[in-house]
């Protein structure tokens, strides 16, 4: 009786192997390392944020507009709970892109506003944490990279017959990737050129 089930157990890995479990398991778990990878990548830049936001309000606290705008992308970046299930949640998915595009988005609005403030620039803590934050960006670029390829990877997989078969019985399903309208752009770390004369200040 031993040998029989040892058999069936045999036969079952061989055909488990066969139909693409061992590789979904494979891409699957490179897909979750990706995505841990991007998120790590997101937080850092987070935890920039109150730093960079009570530096310039020191210089710059008249900018209440755009500093309030960083403040609450980042409320609304924090508010999401990017856990592994989010994965399978493309509308959830989609909510998490869209909050860190505009965190991007308010970041560069900011880095654009301290062009007005000389004594800013100068600021030697904020420059470190502008080379921070634009560090930070390039590094989200290639986890953003390497996620969307483990994704693009992963979902080719199950779709594939037979693996198909064996994707449905797990229920294994295609997960959402980043969109790639412009992923060029997306990518581009917002970033301020310090070489160039400052435009004057409005006059309060």
């Amino acid at each position: 009786m031993r040998k029989f089930w040892t058999a069936a157990v045999l036969l079952v890995a061989a055909g488990l192997s066969g139909c693409g479990y061992n590789d979904i398991q494979r891409t699957d778990e490179q897909v979750k390392s990706a995505w841990s990878e991007v998120l790590n990548q997101y937080q850092r830049r987070a935890d920039l944020v109150p730093n960079l936001v009570n530096t310039v309000k020191g210089f710059a606290a008249q900018e209440q507009q755009v500093l309030t705008q960083v403040t609450e992308a980042r409320s609304r970046v924090g508010s999401i709970q990017a856990t592994p299930e989010l994965l399978n949640d493309p509308a959830a998915f989609r909510r998490f892109q869209d909050a860190q595009a505009g965190m991007t988005s308010a970041l560069s609005r900011l880095l654009v506003v301290a062009e007005n403030y000389p004594q800013l620039k100068s600021d030697a803590n904020f420059r470190d944490l502008q080379a921070q934050l634009e560090g930070t960006e390039n590094r989200i670029a290639v986890a953003r990279n390497r996620y969307i390829k483990s994704v693009q990877e992963y979902n080719v997989l199950i779709r594939q017959f037979p693996v198909n078969l064996t994707a449905m019985l797990f229920r294994y399903q295609v997960k959402p990737n980043f969109s790639v309208e412009d992923e060029k752009a997306i990518a581009k770390p917002p970033a301020v050129d310090f070489s160039k004369p400052a435009a004057p200040a409005a006059k309060q």
